[in-house]
This record gives C-alpha cells, sequence and structure tokens, in this order.
C-alpha cells in the first residue's frame, strides 16, 4: 500500500523548477491586476507602462517607414486639431502626442502607446465632418489609455510565456517578436490592415473614447450618426457571432445607452466654452 502511494506521489511531484515558474507566474497575475479608467474593469497586465510605450513607439517608427503622408494639409490640421483637443484630456503627460493623416483607402486609423495617433484618409468619407472624426480618434486614443495591446500581449505570455514571453516583452527585433507585437496594437502584417480587438476591447474603447470626446467638446451623439453611416456602408457582413468585432447594429445600441451619462459631459464644457 505504501510503495503504490509513493508510486502515485513520484507520479504528480514536479521538477523544482516548474513549480518556481508556476509560483512566479501566479505572482506576477496578482500583482499586474489594473482598473481601466472610467469602465473600472479589471485586467491583467503584465507590461510596465515604460516597455508599453517604447514598443509603441518602435511599432510606430516601423509604419510610419512604409507609409506615405497625406498632402490634404486642411484635413491634416483637421486631425491634429482634434488630436490636441483629446489628448488635453486624456491624462497622460507620459506621452508625446503625435498625429498624422496617411494616404490609405483602408477607413480605419489606431492610437499606439505613448500616444501615436494614424489615420487612414479612407476613413474621412464617413465621418464626414471635425465631430465625425472625433468619434473615430477618440475611439482609437482609448485603446491605448486602456492598455489593450499590453493586455493582449499579456494574455498570449501566459498561454506561451515559457517560449515566447521574455521576448515580447524585451522586444528584440527579431521579425518573429516585431510581428507578434504589432499584432498585439492591432496592425496587420500589410499596414493597410488592422487586425481586430476583442468585442470586450472594441465596447470598452467606445465607451471610453464617448467620455474622451465630450471632455474635449464633440458631440458624442454624433457616434450614433457616424456608425450608421458605417452599417450602411459595409454591406453584407457576417453576424456577430462569427465576428471579433461588435456589429454595428449592436454597437449602436450600446452607444445609446451610453448616452445619458456622457451627454452631461459634453454639455458643462459647452456651457463653460
Amino acid at each position: 500500500m505504501n510503495a503504490k502511494l509513493n508510486m502515485k506521489r513520484r507520479a504528480v511531484s514536479l521538477p523544482r523548477w516548474a513549480v518556481s515558474f508556476i509560483a512566479c507566474a501566479t505572482g506576477a497575475m496578482l500583482l499586474s491586476c489594473q482598473t481601466v479608467p472610467i469602465t473600472g474593469r479589471h485586467q491583467l497586465n503584465l507590461i510596465s507602462s515604460h516597455d508599453e510605450i517604447k514598443l509603441g513607439e518602435s511599432a510606430y517608427r516601423d509604419v510610419m517607414k512604409k507609409s506615405t503622408l497625406s498632402r490634404d494639409a486642411a484635413s491634416t490640421e483637421m486631425v491634429r486639431r482634434i488630436g490636441r483637443r483629446i489628448a488635453a484630456v486624456a491624462n497622460r503627460p507620459d506621452y508625446e502626442w503625435e498625429f498624422n493623416l496617411v494616404e490609405e483607402k483602408t477607413p480605419n486609423a489606431f492610437c499606439l502607446p505613448g500616444g501615436k495617433v494614424v489615420v487612414y484618409t479612407g476613413i474621412l468619407k464617413y465621418t464626414q465632418d471635425e465631430n465625425g472624426l472625433a468619434v473615430v480618434m477618440g475611439h482609437e486614443i482609448a485603446h491605448a489609455l486602456a492598455h489593450h495591446g499590453a493586455e493582449r500581449m499579456s494574455q498570449g505570455m501566459l498561454a506561451e510565456i515559457a517560449e515566447t514571453g521574455a521576448a515580447l516583452v524585451l522586444g528584440r527585433g527579431d521579425p518573429q517578436t516585431a510581428d507578434a507585437i504589432q499584432r498585439a496594437f492591432g496592425i496587420g502584417a500589410e499596414y493597410g490592415v488592422l487586425l481586430p480587438f476583442s468585442r470586450e476591447h472594441e465596447s470598452e474603447a467606445d465607451h471610453i473614447g464617448l467620455y474622451l470626446m465630450s471632455e474635449a467638446g464633440y458631440d458624442p451623439r454624433g457616434a450614433v450618426a457616424f456608425w450608421n453611416r458605417m452599417m450602411k456602408a459595409e454591406g453584407g457582413k457576417p453576424p456577430e457571432f462569427l465576428s471579433t468585432h461588435p456589429s454595428d447594429e449592436h454597437r449602436v445600441r450600446q452607444i445609446e445607452k451610453w448616452l445619458p451619462e456622457v451627454a452631461p459631459v459634453y454639455e458643462k464644457h459647452k456651457a463653460a466654452s
């Protein structure tokens, strides 16, 4: 009986390094739990703010090397004007903000950690005016403020921490690591394609973005009009359960639910100015 018990104990025992690794990983999870601003959601983030900003700046340099800046001076100034106003309420003095308009037919935009914002010219026909573009830029800046890229990297690190975790944190410059970092921040290998964040991250960015644009003096009700325009333009989209993005219909319903929260923020700014 004792012999069988000893054999069973030996069969389930773990090497010392594995026990230490599990203990360290568990401790890191407990110590790295952060709270997302505005929504209050708890998230796991194993990437320090300093490293996150460095990774964002590196990815930004890679993108801009292969991008062509727009020569439309008026639209470029509009992007930078909106960016400055949202940056003023974002409460990130450690960010070195940059706002650029890039020639690209894909209707999208992104913001990397450190405040590096890129808008594609293809989105302008849907935003139509400054308020519409503030919807998009508020949403993309919200992704950075909520550390969604770092959270996605942290989740990947936990899944494959023994093999790729250290490389992702240190960013050693090899192509595989660079691709992983760009995917975490939502940038595809071909820079005209943006990879979707999770539904949770997308919805959270919508929510935070409404607050940002309202505090910056833009009417949050413009978000409903913008997404309705996108819904009409993007016919034949797959059902929501087949996509990581919320469907536009669901997105509009959520935004309408949040408007009573954020409308007073906009009205207060409007009255003050």
